[in-house]
């Protein structure tokens, strides 16, 4: 067999040109994969109509190491069926590593790796770089609940912090998909750094603006050098329809009183966080998630009950790609004390939302 290697600028150069209907049948690809590995059954397509079998799903708990002599965290995340077995590895600067001078990294580690693809008896197939890939492969799976909410008014503000490739990807597709209907994009970071102008360089540059139909979308960067970062940073969370985290933070990226308040509840929002690998990692206010979850007084005698995945659009619960993952290595939801009826996975939410 052929061993097909792919560098991340091939993977870069593949993705980056995508059409609105080759976006759309990757979440439909994407869809699939995540009830197959939920359910533990096959989904019948028009390449595979006759695929009824159980694939032999097996994905075990990612493992980590820790370097001291760079400060980084490296992540092994194997994954087997039926149809072959992968291996994913990342290395990234860890957060724990920002207060420890012996472990600090000399300098800033970006998420990056390969993933290694075999058949079902062993035989190398592909190599890929898994830097662009995984962003790429993240921001598509938020997209599919992003894309759940009424793009004629629910979709209107963005708000992302983070200047990164995950970043970047969940704005680029965003923008891909329902551009016609963003009307601003708010990005938040802790310095203006270049990172920051290749990112918004990157959008206002764009030569799909117009044909994608985001060509009015306006863009803004806030940092707590601002002498009013606090109104502004309050202000832009209250007119968010989305606010997306893909930083690495190991505390809370906004001060929770600003959304649990009388006024921060009168819209509703789709929070996605991404960036959360370990237990003392956190990006949304513990608050958030409580007020997210809190018992309602509905049925029989206005006895509590718990807003179920069938009810989601009242909110009630977490979307979570894994549970058994989430509830270990999410610090929000682990401070916030979720247990896994308060959690359900992509596939479930979409059965119930299709």
């Amino acid at each position: 067999m052929t061993l097909t290697v792919l560098t991340d600028d091939q993977i870069s150069g593949l993705v980056s040109n995508l059409t609105k209907e080759e976006l759309q049948r990757f979440m439909g690809v994407l869809r699939g994969a995540l009830h197959e590995y939920s359910t533990a059954t096959t989904v019948p397509s028009k390449e595979n109509a006759a695929a009824t079998a159980a694939p032999e799903i097996h994905q075990p708990e990612r493992t980590s190491i820790n370097s001291k002599a760079t400060g980084a965290t490296t992540l092994f995340m194997p994954s087997s069926s039926s149809v072959g077995t992968g291996m994913k590895v990342v290395t990234l600067t860890s957060p724990s590593a920002e207060g420890d001078e012996d472990a600090r990294p000399k300098e800033n580690i970006k998420p990056t790796g390969a993933i290694t693809l075999f058949s079902p008896h062993g035989t190398p197939l592909g190599f890929l770089h898994a830097s662009t890939l995984t962003a790429f492969r993240t921001a598509l799976a938020s997209l599919l609940l992003i894309s759940k909410r009424d793009p004629s008014s629910h979709l209107k503000t963005i708000t992302v912090f983070g200047t990164g490739a995950q970043a970047y990807w969940h704005i680029r597709l965003s923008l891909l998909l329902l551009g016609q209907h963003i009307h601003q994009v708010n990005i938040l970071s802790r310095s203006f750094s270049p990172p920051v102008s290749s990112l918004l360089k990157s959008f206002l540059t764009c030569p799909n603006r117009e044909k994608e139909g985001w060509e009015n979308t306006q863009f803004s960067v806030l940092t707590p050098a601002h002498n009013e970062y606090e109104r502004l940073l309050k202000e832009q969370l209250l007119e968010s329809d989305v606010i997306i985290c893909c930083t690495p933070s190991t505390k809370p990226l906004w001060d929770g009183g600003i959304l649990t308040s009388h006024e921060g509840r009168q819209k509703g929002r789709l929070i996605v966080a991404i960036g959360s690998y370990k237990p003392d990692m956190q990006e949304i206010p513990q608050e958030v998630i409580q007020q997210a979850l809190k018992r309602h007084h509905h049925g029989v005698g206005g006895k509590h009950h718990w807003h179920w995945h069938k009810h989601a659009e009242e909110g009630g619960v977490v979307v979570v790609d894994t549970l058994d993952g989430a509830l270990k290595e999410a610090g929000e939801l682990i401070r916030a004390g979720c247990r896994p009826e308060m959690l359900v996975e992509y596939v479930c939410f979409f059965v119930c939302h299709s």
